[in-house]
């Protein structure tokens, strides 16, 4: 199964990152074999609103089957059902680790948002 891992950074030794439309990285994998498929860099990181949605339409592109995270928020978790991608949150520790235990079935698969629309942004502006 072909697996997008929300991280801080490339690579399999990358630590894991909570946000799903805010992580600066995706780190796509084979859970099967463990192989590293590539780093993504997640443009929509930085996004005013619609990180979520924009997040998962590149993962769904890209043909990514599961989303291992953090937290999910609501728009994200609709984009992402839209799309077939199955959602397990729970990761911590490396990219690495995070396959690891998605393979000993030790993440929660959720069908729901894990946190609320706007937890992931800033709260107020700077002036």
């Amino acid at each position: 199964m072909k697996l997008a891992i929300s991280a801080q950074g490339e690579g399999l030794n990358a630590q894991t990152d909570q946000r799903f439309g805010r992580c600066p990285y995706f780190v796509l994998v084979d859970s099967e074999s463990g192989e590293l498929l590539e780093s993504v860099r997640n443009e929509s990181a930085g996004a005013a609103g619609g990180a979520g949605p924009q997040s998962a339409q590149l993962l769904s592109h890209r043909g990514v089957e599961a989303v291992l995270t953090g937290n999910v928020g609501p728009k994200a978790a609709h984009a992402l059902k839209a799309g077939r991608i199955k959602i397990y949150t729970g990761v911590e520790g490396s990219v690495c680790a995070a396959v690891q235990k998605f393979n000993e079935n030790k993440l929660i698969a959720v069908s729901e948002a894990t946190t609320s629309a706007h937890s992931g942004m800033q709260k107020g502006r700077q002036r």
